[in-house]
């Protein structure tokens, strides 16, 4: 079949399932399942391309999710004035000294040699320790207990959410740079060790910190892009232009804030992955390519291989920390508690082993595909479980068996559709040309 014909049809297939889920479940689960379709697209687009064009093995992506979630707190809650007062100055005071320490011990490693350079770096240490401590933890005190049932952090910015998505792959992209300076020079598998363990470690910082985004209390009530329902609920207008579809005020305004929301991160996805495919086939992309295949023969023709894996990782972690930004802001809350690697680290590799490792659109029919699955395979094994137990006596050991096990028929599918893929198109639906 024609390559550009076959993936038109599988494109067209997803739209289908998502079409079926509207007319089945109604159109409040089919745009929910499109939404967040649209997110897992984006983080595939960032995980391919640190795998697919440069064959770098990340699993803390969750890590970079995560930075991007903390990115819509930062920007778009208002500051918590009380809190800033309290001990806001001690913090940054107590952070300025942290980074003025590792400044230091950088400077005493580089300034030293022999027995000086220990003496030195340990002490400029254990001194910068001390006195950060003494600086930063007394504002931490201060500030969380201002009002913790409510605020006990120091707040964001008051600025459109929207500034955060970008901000948020700022974030992922300092952090990746951070990573990649001490990691990238790893072999793969100590590199996927290495990126879990520090994803792990930003999630702990998110889950005890509490004056930075209260923690594992969560944040709720971030501002939204798009009108909130009870918003559109009290407009005239909107419920008449509601009452003309024939649809009640409330159902009218889910159906229309979660289709804005889907209109914006489908303009977010478009831009991305023109960009990423402007990239892929441009001479930087071949040059990307080509260490990817062959890392002896790129060096041996003068190509900084260290040097492009940490620009691919920093792109890769910026869209992984685009996506998170837009996330938190879809789900209206921050909840570090639910960044658990199953959802978001095993799942979006299958999405772009599935959908073609180092193809874009392949990526991006992996999250749309995969993310339907995800949420319907609960249903639908349910359905199916429930008709196999239907068929045996009530006193069976096997139907209540079977019953308890459709919790488990996601899984099982994700690890099913894996190994046909693997199977009968090891590259993907959509592979790499």
């Amino acid at each position: 079949m024609n390559p550009t014909l076959k993936n038109t049809a599988l494109f067209c297939g997803v739209g289908l399932l998502i079409l079926g889920t509207g007319l089945v479940q109604g159109w409040n689960s089919a745009l929910l399942i499109v939404n967040m379709g649209l997110i897992s697209a984006i983080m595939a687009l960032g995980v391919n391309l640190q795998w697919g064009f440069a064959g770098l093995f990340n699993i803390g992506v969750m890590g970079f999710v995560a930075l991007g979630g903390l990115a819509t707190v930062l920007i778009a809650m208002p500051p918590v004035g009380e809190a800033w007062a309290a001990g806001g100055v001690q913090i940054i005071l107590g952070l300025i000294a942290g980074a003025a320490t590792i400044a230091a011990a950088i400077f005493a490693q580089r300034r030293f040699e022999g027995r000086m350079r220990v003496f030195m770096t340990l002490g400029v240490l254990v001194i910068g320790f001390i006195a950060y401590r003494g600086v930063f933890d007394p504002g931490v005190i201060a500030v969380e207990a201002v009002n913790p049932a409510a605020t006990g952090n120091l707040g964001g910015l008051g600025l459109p959410v929207i500034i955060a998505w970008p901000v948020g792959g700022l974030l992922a992209a300092g952090a990746a740079w951070i990573i990649g300076k001490t990691a990238l020079g790893l072999r793969s598998d100590y590199l996927a060790i290495a990126t879990l363990g520090i994803a792990e470690i930003i999630i702990a910082i998110l889950k005890n910190e509490d004056w930075l985004a209260r923690g594992v209390k969560n944040v709720i009530g971030i501002p939204r892009p798009v009108p909130l329902e009870v918003d559109l609920q009290a407009d005239p207008d909107f419920v008449t232009r509601a009452a003309e579809f024939g649809l009640d005020p409330v159902t009218a305004s889910t159906l229309y804030t979660k289709f804005a929301y889907a209109v914006l991160f489908t303009i977010v996805l478009v831009i991305l992955l023109v960009l990423a495919q402007k990239a892929l086939n441009s001479p930087w992309g071949r040059m990307m390519r080509a260490i990817r295949d062959n890392e002896t023969a790129a060096e041996a023709m003068g190509k900084d291989v260290t040097a492009r894996h940490l620009q691919i990782f920093i792109l890769g972690s910026a869209i992984c920390g685009i996506s998170g930004a837009m996330m938190t802001t879809l789900d209206g809350q921050l909840t570090p508690g639910s960044y658990q690697p199953l959802r978001f680290t095993f799942l979006v590799w299958v999405m772009v082993i599935v959908g073609g490792s180092g193809n874009n659109f392949g990526a991006v029919l992996g999250g749309l595909l995969i993310w339907w699955l995800w949420v319907m395979v609960e249903p639908l094994g349910l359905a199916l479980m429930g008709g196999l137990a239907g068929l045996l006596p009530e006193t069976s050991s096997l139907r209540e068996t079977l019953i308890d096990g459709a919790a488990h028929m996601r899984l099982l599918t994700m690890g099913l559709i894996l190994l046909l893929v693997l199977r009968f198109s090891p590259r993907g639906l959509i592979p790499e040309r």
